[in-house]
C-alpha cells in the first residue's frame, strides 16, 4: 500500500520507496501558518486548557470567567509573546525533519502507513518536546498560573524577568520542568495524529473508492487530520500531569520534587478519574483549530507557494 498522500515518502516510478526532498519554502511556510494558528484561536484555547487543568474544580464558564478577571481579552493570550511564538515558530520544522526522516525509514523496511505514521509521529513529537517545546510550555504555564501580584497593588514582573528568575534559582532544570512529562505527551500526540489520520485516509479511500496514487481532496484531508487530532485527546491525563508539574500555584499538599509518577498520583488523590481529564474540551478544539490551520490553509497556502517558486507541494 502507498504511503498516503500527506507523509514524507512516496513510491516512485520503479516501485520503490522514495523520500520526499525537503522543501525549505514550506519549512517557512509551516512556521507562518503555526504563528497564525497560536495567535488567533490557538493560545486562548491553550490558556483556557490550561486554566481548567490547573484549577481542577473549575467548570468551562468558571475558567472562562477566571481568565477574564486576569485583563480581559487578553487574559486569553498570556504566554503568547515570546513563549507561545518561539515555539510555534520551531516546532513545526523540527517535527518535520524528523518525522519525515523516520517513516520513510519505517516504509523502506516495509512498515505499512499506519504503522510508519506512528512511528514518524513518534520520533518528531519527542524531538520537539526535548528541542524546543519542553521549555516553552514550561514557561507559557509559568505565566498562565502563577498567582497575580497586580492583585495586592505590586506590580507583576516581566515575563523575562520571571525567566530569569527561574534560571538563576534553578538553572536549565527549572525552565525545563515536567520535560518528561511534555516527550510522554508530544511522542503519544503525534503518534496518535498521524497514526489516526494516515488510518482515516486509508477509509476514506476505499469510501470513495480512490487508488493509492490519487490524491485526496483539501476537505478530505481536513476530515482525516481533524479525527487524527480530536481522537488524539485521550492522553489528557499527561497534559494535565505536564501542567501541574509546570504550575506556580500554591498548594502545600502537593509533593516536593514532582515526578511523572508522583503528579499522576497528587492529581488522583485530589481530584479522582475526572481530575486528569480536565481540559479536555478545549483541547479538542486546539486540536481541530491546527488541524484547519495547517491542512486546510496549509494546502491552499502551499499551491501560492509553489506558483510562485516553481516547487511541488509536500504532500502533492
Amino acid at each position: 500500500m502507498a504511503p498516503a498522500g500527506g507523509s514524507g515518502v512516496a513510491i516512485g516510478p520503479d516501485g520503490k520507496v522514495q523520500k520526499k526532498s525537503v522543501s525549505w519554502s514550506n519549512i517557512l511556510l509551516g512556521a507562518g501558518l503555526n504563528m497564525f494558528e497560536v495567535t488567533t484561536l490557538g493560545q486562548p484555547l491553550e490558556v483556557t486548557k490550561t486554566t481548567m487543568a490547573a484549577n481542577r474544580g473549575d467548570t468551562f464558564p468558571r475558567a472562562i470567567a477566571r481568565i477574564w478577571s486576569r485583563g480581559g481579552l487578553f487574559g486569553f493570550y498570556q504566554g503568547l509573546i515570546p513563549w507561545a511564538w518561539i515555539e510555534a515558530s520551531t516546532k513545526g520544522a523540527v517535527l518535520l525533519f524528523v518525522s519525515s526522516e523516520v517513516e520513510y525509514r519505517a516504509t523502506s523496511v516495509g512498515a505499512g502507513s499506519f504503522v510508519a505514521g506512528m512511528t514518524g509521529g513518534f520520533f518528531g513529537g519527542l524531538a520537539q518536546a526535548y528541542l524546543t517545546v519542553g521549555f516553552c510550555t514550561c514557561m507559557k504555564t509559568v505565566e498562565i498560573t502563577r498567582h497575580k501580584q497586580a492583585a495586592s497593588g505590586v506590580k507583576p514582573p516581566s515575563t523575562m524577568a520571571v525567566f530569569m528568575d527561574i534560571y538563576r534559582r534553578e538553572g536549565i532544570r527549572g525552565i525545563n520542568k515536567g520535560v518528561n512529562a511534555v516527550a510522554i505527551r508530544q511522542c503519544t500526540n503525534w503518534a496518535s495524529r498521524f497514526g489516526l489520520s494516515r488510518l482515516t485516509e486509508v477509509g476514506i479511500r476505499r469510501v470513495t473508492g480512490k487508488a493509492d496514487d490519487k490524491p485526496l481532496t483539501a476537505y478530505e484531508k481536513i476530515l482525516a487530520s481533524v479525527f487524527g487530532g480530536g481522537l488524539s485527546a485521550w492522553n489528557q491525563p499527561i497534559e494535565v500531569v505536564r501542567i501541574e508539574m509546570q504550575s506556580k500555584t500554591e498548594d502545600p499538599n502537593r509533593p516536593k520534587n514532582l515526578t511523572v509518577t508522583k503528579t499522576l498520583k497528587y492529581i488522583y488523590s485530589q481530584n479522582g478519574i475526572k481530575g486528569l481529564f480536565r481540559g479536555v474540551t478545549p483541547r479538542i478544539g486546539l486540536g481541530v483549530w491546527q488541524t484547519v490551520c495547517m491542512v486546510g490553509l496549509g494546502d491552499i497556502a502551499k499551491e501560492f507557494v509553489a506558483s510562485l517558486t516553481g516547487e511541488k507541494p509536500a504532500g502533492h
